[in-house]
């Protein structure tokens, strides 16, 4: 199915990244909202960032975010070092493809990881790279209608 992961992992921190270099993956493609950080907050956690600095040592990194909001995008770039497409239009793949090129990245060897199946996961398989889905970053702590449409969301990668 389209919409199937190649991977569907618990969190960002069960990544095998030893299984991926041996795939020929070079580049690790992030969404940022609820996948890197907590939704809207604009700052990464300790652990991630230390997560990330290990990741960094093997793989390119991106963030490819569908968020729009100048004020967020300045606060997200004020932390962040590594390249952030905004405003990507995902699950559409035209902005993506354009990033990877500029970026010298080739989509077949490159992993988009994300939390949603609709936008994330659909992008990465427009795209051709093979795809991790992982549950929200703040999964413990979010409020019972967000989980709802969250499992609902993941009803259509079931079959």
């Amino acid at each position: 199915m389209f919409l199937k992961p190649d991977y569907n992992l618990k969190s960002i921190y069960d990544i095998d990244f030893e299984d991926l270099k041996k795939q020929g993956i070079k580049a690790l493609l992030f969404d940022l909202d609820s996948t890197l950080m907590a939704s809207k907050s604009g700052k990464y956690s300790e652990k991630t960032l230390l997560w990330l600095e290990k990741a960094r040592k093997d793989f390119y990194i991106a963030v490819i975010s569908n968020n729009k909001n100048p004020d967020y995008i300045e606060k997200v770039k004020s932390v962040t070092d590594f390249p952030v497409l905004f405003d990507a239009g995902k699950p559409r793949s035209k902005k993506g493809r354009e990033f990877l090129n500029s970026e010298g990245q080739d989509p077949l060897k490159s992993v988009m990881i994300g939390d949603r199946p609709l936008t994330d996961i659909l992008f990465g398989k427009r795209l051709g790279c093979k795809t991790i889905l992982v549950d929200s970053i703040t999964a413990d702590s979010e409020k019972k209608v967000v989980r709802f449409v969250r499992g609902l969301e993941r009803l259509c990668i079931k079959h």
